[in-house]
């Protein structure tokens, strides 16, 4: 994920202009909101705490699962668990009529070896792609987890005087589903999360690396980018390393592949009207130094915004890959994309425009900007194709280190600032309660 600069955001000027002048004095935070966070603070670093000390992958969030659903059941909601294998989901039913709303956060963490020096570091393991990894909340989920409960002990607290519902979504497998497997939000979705509770609009948070502590980053329209895997293998045929006229070599086609598939971005998309990126992420062939093998698979990710940009991505990848390798003499067995990826994130304009000041009530007007388009995926994409969406960036980078140089989300040396959890808290406590009581007219 690539620094989220700050600028003179479009989004705010265009609304200075567009609303009226009493909608732009200082936004005021809701003292209940106030209140809430200064007694909820510790236990929030506690509960983020553990999770990060006891991270899990996707689609084995066991522990985190059950952590969640022994809270809620203490607050007296009946939360519903095992959907898409460990998430979780209850409703908050408030005393007074209104709006639906739901609320994401996802629990899962990445194949990752922690590097952070922290007392509460990860030195937990698993298996991923056959290999034993470490395991570390490298990109913040387990601040999302803890921040939701937070927010869900807070609204239960004033559930008499609460109007509407509000659904909590407690998400497995937003990393994505291992290989062969089903999860995270689209499973959720074909499981029938919004079959009985259809929310009018569904928000988000996700701590961000490259936004300084203190700060929230939103934009209307797209967010984030379009994700989908993608897996080659080139098969050629094994021979003595001493003697490669012996067989056909699939690493120097490979190579030669890798190589030629630059030229989809940089020569064959029309990058005037959206970035797009393509990523070969691991490569693996051979065993001996001497032998040339039968084959190499290499996999890796594409990103875009525009839908016709990625179906001809697609398309480019095929057809590279198949004809560079029988240019060498090798065939390829390619998967791209090889399961269904993530549309872009795309924020609700209307939405997005109607919650900006509940953001600056809890940041300051001065502290909530708008971000460049994100390279970076989400399967929140999915709800915001259900219903209007928002999903906002809180600031993860302690003061006095450069956001464009700190160790980034997904880093073995990702480092959030907890003070990011009493922001993103009071920030999606506040836009819960203003919408509610103040829903689309």
């Amino acid at each position: 994920m690539r620094h989220v600069h700050r600028c003179v955001s479009p989004l705010l000027l265009s609304l200075a202009i567009a609303w009226p002048a009493h909608a732009w004095q200082a936004p005021a935070q809701r003292p209940e909101v106030a209140a809430a966070a200064q007694k909820l603070q510790q236990k929030v670093i506690d509960w983020r705490r553990d999770f990060h000390q006891h991270p899990e992958l996707s689609n084995r969030e066991r522990r985190t699962a059950a952590k969640v659903a022994e809270h809620l059941r203490a607050l007296g909601l009946q939360p519903r668990t095992g959907i898409a294998h460990h998430g979780v989901v209850a409703v908050i039913k408030g005393g007074r009529p209104g709006p639906r709303i739901a609320l994401r956060a996802d629990m899962d963490a990445l194949p990752v070896t922690e590097q952070t020096g922290l007392p509460f570091a990860s030195r937990a393991t698993d298996t991923y792609r056959g290999e034993t990894v470490g395991v570390m909340h490298a990109c913040g989920h387990d601040a999302h987890t803890g921040i939701l409960m937070g927010v869900a002990e807070a609204l239960v607290a004033m559930q008499d005087r609460l109007p509407g519902e509000v659904m909590l979504i407690f998400q497995p497998a937003e990393e994505g589903a291992p290989i062969g497997e089903d999860g995270g939000a689209q499973m959720m979705l074909a499981q029938g999360l919004f079959a009985d509770f259809k929310p009018e609009a569904v928000f988000g948070l996700h701590v961000f690396s490259s936004v300084p502590v203190g700060q929230i980053a939103v934009r209307q329209g797209p967010l984030m980018a379009a994700s989908d895997r993608f897996s080659i293998r080139v098969v050629g045929r094994q021979t003595h390393g001493s003697r490669p006229w012996g067989g056909i070599d699939p690493i120097v086609a490979t190579a030669d592949l890798i190589g030629t598939a630059q030229t989809i971005v940089s020569r064959r998309s029309d990058l005037s009207k959206q970035p797009a990126v393509v990523t070969f992420g691991a490569i693996k062939g051979g065993i001996r130094y001497n032998i040339i093998p039968d084959d190499v698979e290499v996999v890796g990710t594409i990103r875009t915004f525009d839908e016709d940009m990625r179906q001809k991505i697609f398309a480019d990848l095929n057809n590279v890959a198949s004809h560079v390798a029988a240019a060498h003499g090798a065939r390829v067995e390619a998967k791209v994309p090889d399961a269904d990826g993530n549309p872009a994130t795309v924020n609700d304009p209307a939405l997005t425009a109607r919650m900006l000041p509940s953001l600056q009530a809890v940041a300051s007007a001065g502290n909530v900007y708008e971000p460049p388009l994100q390279m970076g995926s989400e399967d929140f994409s999915l709800y915001a194709q259900q219903v209007p969406s928002m999903f906002f960036f809180v600031g993860a980078t302690s003061a006095g280190i450069d956001p464009a140089t700190a160790p980034s989300n997904h880093s073995p040396q990702f480092l959030l600032d907890e003070q990011s959890l009493d922001v993103g808290l009071r920030a999606l406590l506040q836009v819960t309660l203003d919408y509610l009581d103040k829903p689309a007219g």
